[in-house]
């Protein structure tokens, strides 16, 4: 049974969201407690699931995956044996980042990165409309990223 947040766990949460690399002693400092404290609590917020984990974020374009490509697909089917099979699939892409599935036009959204267009029509060519059940798919190349991994306001 996880315990509700109080105040230090929230701050402890919104920093950690902000800047993954605190250390501990300046997590504690920041929430005024100590350190042993503040190593308990978030310990204790990995434990119950409020983080999930701490990584990170590489600048796609200086590894060459400049390009970002949204990608809405329709299965031929709607059952859920066709969206677990297409899911099961599509989380074994390396160029997927996020899978979702929607309400709409289309049965999924992908986000891909890729390192240009050319990079993205063999993946497109030889993965994505190999996927099992895709019936159809439509591509939007990223003209310009306004709001990315925005840190969530809580």
């Amino acid at each position: 049974m996880t315990e509700p947040l109080d105040r230090i766990d929230v701050k402890i949460l919104r920093l950690l969201q902000k800047d993954g690399r605190l250390t501990n002693a300046e997590l504690a400092e920041k929430v005024a407690i100590s350190p042993a404290t503040c190593h308990r609590r978030t310990q204790r917020l990995f434990r119950d699931g409020y983080l999930a984990g701490v990584r990170a974020l590489v600048d796609p374009a200086k590894v060459d995956l400049g390009t970002l490509v949204m990608v809405g697909v329709v299965l031929d089917r709607s059952t859920p044996d066709s969206f677990a099979d297409f899911e099961a699939a599509a989380a074994k892409l390396n160029c997927v980042l996020d899978c979702h599935l929607v309400a709409g036009d289309f049965d999924y959204f992908l986000k891909i990165r890729v390192g240009g267009m050319a990079d993205f029509n063999r993946i497109h060519g030889s993965q994505l409309i190999a996927l099992p059940g895709v019936r159809q798919t439509r591509t939007f190349f990223v003209m310009k990223e306004v709001v990315d991994n925005r840190p969530l306001d809580f």
